[in-house]
């Protein structure tokens, strides 16, 4: 260190002393020893000082250096770039990181430098950002807009500068600042404003609340739903105000478990209107898996459970009575069955309703069932239990018992209540019903064999007379299996035409000779050969199978008498029998003329018989129904006359040609109030002019007693039993000597036709 400030000290006197000037102006021989140790201590302080500055100097120059490294590498950090803008000279200077410089015009004026590269719907807000601060009304310019990168794809920017510098007159000319791309920013923000501008128009409302169900956020449509603005739920806690707090537990508790919950629930509105809302809990949890919000959402559903309240009443309910109608109390039987529960089913229907409907109109029959329908429903121990299966039918279920006392009582008190009289329309309605009752498991394990079963018993009840209640029991079953048989037995035989019609003569009682005969229907099968008329003629009533059953005889009949016509064998009235549901078919005019028309028989060949219990169902449409049919020729028979309760006020308004005597009357002569019984009849019929048979006799005693109470034709196997179509022609053939009689018997009845039709 010495040796290098001696040599220092050494190099600058020498240069000292080198100069002329300074070696003239200094005199070393003339100067004292003292002086020139001063010099040279002055010139060794002067060196010091500047090395000390060029130290200091390297230092700083070091310092700015690592300030410049520092302030790239955050800049290269942070994505931003910066930028230095001379204003005089019009130049912009950039240091980019994520774009590539901007060539301008070394004597581009435009305001802002960047100009070309804004978007035109950007450029004008970011010169009016740029003017306010360059004339000093901002303290610093700041901007966001789209610029044009260098691939050609607009990129949002935020751009931040200040002036840094001024010239003499106070204006800037210089500006710096920093150029950073936000465009995954502004993808957010427009994603959350999306997100926003959905929460705020969504039609469902949403609920935002911490981890302790307080409440964060609402959208608008929570507040029309509630009523309750967002001030007033905000940091409120999250309930349902109509449910016990241990349904909110249960609802965090599946949060937590599965992080989500969905129902439907009952809530309050601020006005204390009760809605039904549709209710979604989901979590929200954060990257770690820790729940950071719950968020509710949920929707105003009472209009459509009003509409499915509706519909559910409009299809488990009855129409005209409101009870509970058939599908209901099938599936609510289903689930007594299901649950293996012991219970009873009663099913009841109206005696004889259909005669009211006929009678006095189906609206009064209507009123009747509501007046009833309302007196039952009074009745305490039929409440909630009462269903409408159809038309007059109903059934009552009775859950866990099968207690027989209690059943009978509630089955006798059921007809106590039906039998008091109804007051309708000034019309006093006295009814009965017939009870079913079945028993459950005993009676079946299964809703349909339930059913079944309580309809044979009904059935059975309403067989031995109604106004009773039958329970189910094995026998009945039987009979019900049987009568099933029968049924698509008839089925079949429809379609395979085993129907076919035999003939029973009609004898002159004076003369013995043949006057007509009854057509009657027969069913033979081939595997079970003839099917009594006793067995299949009541289930084909009931099934309305008798109406196409009486057609078939009736045309059969009709081809049958014009070919003993056309053979001259034959010159008289075959009798059909009309059946209950053939004779109020609303076209049976018509289909007797398609009869009388496909076969060419002549109408006064035809003879319908109408029992008395048929016409009295409804006496003013029978009446026109048989004014119509002898308007066209036919001649009219009552059958089984006296079994029904037709009066002779109906009676003599009845157009009719003959009255027949029922058998069980036959039969009954053999005493003297048989034979009275009997003679008034007679004495009716001739008071009315019309013509008498007896039916079913069998005895010539019976002949002879008849004969003298002046009965004029004879019925049954005293003169022969029913014969098919070819036994028949036989024993017309057997008529045959008798032919002038025919013939002056054919000339008769063509005089009592045209007298008839006019």
């Amino acid at each position: 260190m010495h040796n290098g400030i001696k040599t220092i000290i050494t190099t600058c006197c020498l240069g000292l002393l080198a100069h002329p000037r300074t070696a003239y102006a200094l005199n070393w021989e003339s100067m004292e020893p003292y002086a020139i140790s001063g010099i040279l201590l002055l010139s060794l302080g002067a060196l010091l000082l500047a090395h000390l500055s060029i130290v200091r100097m390297r230092r700083y120059q070091k310092r700015l250096e690592h300030s410049e490294e520092r302030l790239r590498l955050s800049l290269w950090g942070s994505g931003d770039e910066l930028w230095d803008w001379n204003i005089r000279q019009g130049n912009l200077y950039r240091s980019s990181s994520w774009q590539n410089p901007v060539e301008l015009k070394p004597s581009s004026q435009d305001s802002p430098p960047n100009r070309q590269q804004i978007h035109p719907d950007d450029l004008d807000r970011v010169t009016d950002a740029l003017s306010k601060h360059l004339s000093q009304e901002t303290p610093y310019f700041e901007a966001t807009y789209r610029i044009l990168s260098d691939d050609q794809q607009w990129i949002w920017v935020l751009d931040r500068g200040k002036v840094v510098s001024y010239d003499q007159h106070n204006q800037a000319s210089r500006m710096t600042g920093t150029l950073k791309n936000i465009q995954h920013i502004k993808l957010a923000e427009e994603r959350l404003q999306l997100f926003a501008q959905c929460l705020e128009s969504i039609s469902d409302a949403v609920v935002i609340c911490d981890t302790a169900f307080r409440i964060l956020e609402v959208n608008p449509a929570f507040s029309r739903i509630t009523g309750k603005s967002r001030e007033q739920v905000l940091a409120q806690q999250f309930e349902l105000s109509l449910y016990p707090s241990r349904y909110m537990r249960d609802i965090k508790l599946t949060l937590a478990q599965s992080g989500n919950w969905a129902g439907e629930v009952q809530e309050q509105k601020a006005d204390g209107q009760i809605y039904f809302a549709e209710l979604n809990f989901n979590v929200v949890r954060d990257e770690q898996g820790q729940i950071q919000q719950y968020v509710a959402v949920f929707s105003d559903i009472t209009e459509r459970k009003t509409r499915e309240e509706q519909l559910s009443r409009l299809a488990n309910s009855d129409t005209l009575t409101g009870l509970p109608n058939r599908t209901l109390f099938l599936s609510q039987l289903k689930q007594l069955v299901e649950k293996q529960k012991h219970h009873s089913l009663l099913m009841f229907d109206l005696d004889n309703f259909k005669k009211i409907n006929d009678s006095l109109g189906h609206q009064l029959g209507d009123e009747l069932l509501c007046k009833l329908t309302e007196r039952l429903s009074l009745f305490p121990r039929s409440k909630g239990q009462l269903y409408r299966l159809g038309g007059d039918e109903f059934a009552i279920q009775l859950e866990n018992t099968n207690d027989i006392h209690t059943i009978t009582s509630l089955a006798k008190e059921l007809l106590k209540q039906i039998n008091m009289p109804f007051y309708i329309n000034q019309h006093e309605l006295a009814i009965s019903c017939s009870i079913g009752i079945v028993l459950c498991p005993e009676d079946g394990q299964d809703p349909q064999s339930l059913l079944r079963n309580a309809d044979t018993a009904m059935y059975h009840a309403k067989s031995e007379g109604g106004n009773r209640y039958l329970f189910f029991n094995d026998s009945m079953n039987k009979q019900a299996v049987k009568r099933l048989q029968i049924e698509n037995l008839i089925r079949h035989g429809l379609k395979e035409d085993f129907f076919t019609v035999y003939y029973q003569p009609k004898m002159d009682i004076h003369t013995g000779k043949l006057v007509g005969m009854e057509a009657l229907v027969r069913f033979i099968t081939p595997k079970r050969g003839i099917i009594s008329p006793g067995t299949f003629i009541p289930v084909a009533e009931e099934t309305g199978q008798i109406v196409e059953i009486g057609a078939i005889v009736l045309k059969k009949a009709c081809q049958d008498v014009k070919n003993w016509i056309d053979q001259e064998l034959f010159h008289g009235r075959v009798a059909v029998n009309l059946s209950a549901k053939q004779f109020m078919l609303p076209y049976l005019c018509e289909q007797i003329d398609d009869i009388l028309q496909q076969t060419e028989l002549p109408s006064y060949h035809l003879e319908l018989e109408i029992t008395e219990g048929t016409v009295m169902q409804s006496p003013t449409i029978a009446i026109d129904t048989m004014k119509k049919l002898r308007a066209r020729g036919v001649h009219l028979a009552m059958d089984d006359f006296g079994t029904g309760y037709s009066s002779l006020a109906y009676l003599k308004q009845f157009p009719l040609n003959t009255l027949k005597i029922d058998k069980a009357f036959i039969d009954d002569m053999n005493t003297a109030r048989g034979r009275n019984m009997v003679d008034t009849i007679v004495t009716i019929a001739h008071n009315l002019s019309l013509t008498v048979v007896a039916e079913g006799v069998e005895e010539k005693q019976q002949l002879l007693q008849l004969k003298q109470l002046r009965c004029e034709v004879i019925q049954g196997y005293y003169y022969s039993k029913p014969l098919s179509a070819d036994d028949f022609t036989q024993f017309l053939r057997q008529q045959q000597p008798q032919k002038k009689s025919a013939t002056v018997e054919q000339s008769a009845l063509r005089s009592a036709a045209s007298a008839a039709d006019s």
